[in-house]
């Protein structure tokens, strides 16, 4: 798909309701917001609840998009916002279950805990590190791991790059992030375990 004169043409035909040229932004854009989704660490139906929200608001905002060019950004703070909306509702859902008494765990069921205690520690510190890159680093990164074979054209026309700058800057990306991660007070062996 070519630069942001084609995007406009999209635009307007989409508005115009041609649903080819619908699909034609949505297949363009997917993947971020997926990434954007994934990346608040929402589980399948949540994510995809976040995804619908986001087309549904650009469907009320289609008339009037004055910047084309912008519109992967639009989407991806348009999908964070509904993100966060969803996680503040399940902050105020309080789930019991019948066994939360700890009244019968054993000691596998306790190293299990321990363990996923651990994984969540350490996927809240990536995390938080993350949170503290750029946008554009945010919003490539989370586009790049999206998928298990991400679509670098895709990707590039998203969010205005070209294809052949997305390893440079993902590997400056990673660099920045391995900083941050290493300034805090957690330690990553090999295996992404906590040391």
């Amino acid at each position: 798909m070519g630069g942001p004169g084609e995007l406009t043409e999209l635009l307007a035909r989409a508005s115009g309701g041609d649903a080819a040229a619908w699909n034609a932004v949505v297949d363009r854009f997917a993947s971020l917001l997926w990434a954007v989704a994934r990346g608040h660490r929402l589980g399948q139906e949540d994510a995809a609840d976040v995804v619908q929200n986001t087309w549904l608001k650009l469907l009320d905002h289609l008339d009037g998009i004055a910047q084309p060019e912008a519109l992967a950004g639009w989407l991806a703070t348009t999908a964070r916002y509904e993100c966060l909306a969803v996680l503040r509702k399940k902050g105020r859902e309080h789930l019991v279950r019948d066994d939360d008494l700890a009244t019968n765990v054993v000691d596998e069921q306790v190293r299990a805990l321990d363990a996923s205690l651990l994984d969540d520690e350490r996927d809240a510190q990536l995390w938080a590190c993350l949170g503290r890159l750029s946008e554009r680093c945010q919003v490539l990164l989370r586009a790049l791991m999206a998928s298990d074979r991400p679509n670098y054209k895709a990707i590039a026309e998203a969010l205005g790059m070209s294809i052949g700058s997305i390893g440079p800057t993902r590997m400056r990306c990673l660099d920045k992030l391995r900083d941050l991660v290493g300034s805090g007070d957690y330690t990553f062996d090999r295996g992404g375990r906590p040391s």
